[in-house]
């Protein structure tokens, strides 16, 4: 019996091995294991306030969501500078960013708290340098859409163009690759897939919803008419 028994276990020790040299592919040393996906998850809280998601916003865009080829994307910075730029993705993504925690308050009644990440315009500015007769920023949308802001006010809230909401990179339906962070203004002034942002002395310039009766100054303490 002990020879049986001796003759048994080498027989089950040579089976094991045979297994971990042929059977699972992945730890054989001639077939790497595949990379494996990361997967980001959408941040739901920061600094211990509840955040909205994705999923809260509703479609209101002019033309429907841009799909914009990153590869051939490019933010023009223009008008009353004393360097117009031009810059590719990859070249903002080089950028500094800042993180902000705030509201975005639609006319149509719904509103999303989220974390926006992205680069401070006075940092592009930086790199540009807005003449002294500037006093207006309009903001253009691959879509056609416009909306301005006052430089001062872009100035005193150091307001963002995010490219990162809640962790996740800008999708297409919140304006990948970048979205103005209009903190205190109604949402239309949020403008989505920016592709040019123009420094300007005219600051009574209105932009599409602002031509068609929305208030110029956009901010949510005021009325969303007029003015």
């Amino acid at each position: 019996m002990k020879i049986i028994e001796f003759l048994l276990i080498i027989f089950l020790v040579f089976l094991l091995g045979q297994y971990f040299i042929t059977v699972p592919s992945w730890a054989s040393e001639s077939t790497p294991s595949p990379e494996p996906t990361a997967q980001v998850v959408e941040i739901r809280e920061y600094q211990g306030e509840k955040l909205g998601s994705v999923n809260d916003f509703r479609e209101n865009s002019i033309q429907g969501i841009q799909n914009v080829d990153v590869s051939s994307y490019r933010l023009v910075v223009d008008g009353l500078v004393e360097k117009p730029l031009t810059l590719s993705y990859d070249e903002l993504k080089g950028y500094p960013h800042q993180k902000k925690l705030h509201p975005i308050l639609c006319v149509e009644g719904w509103d999303v708290t989220a974390l926006w990440e992205g680069i401070p315009l006075l940092d592009l500015f930086k790199n540009t340098t807005p003449k002294g007769e500037a006093n207006t920023v309009i903001f253009h949308s691959t879509d056609g859409y416009t909306t301005s802001l006052s430089l001062d006010y872009l100035r005193e809230k150091n307001i963002i163009i995010a490219d990162h909401i809640n962790g996740l990179v800008l999708p297409p339906a919140q304006g990948f690759p970048f979205m103005l962070v209009a903190e205190d203004k109604w949402g239309y002034k949020w403008a989505r897939w920016i592709n040019r942002i123009e420094l300007s002395n005219d600051p009574n310039y209105r932009g599409y919803w602002e031509k068609r009766g929305y208030s110029n100054k956009g901010d949510t303490q005021g009325s969303m008419l007029g003015e």
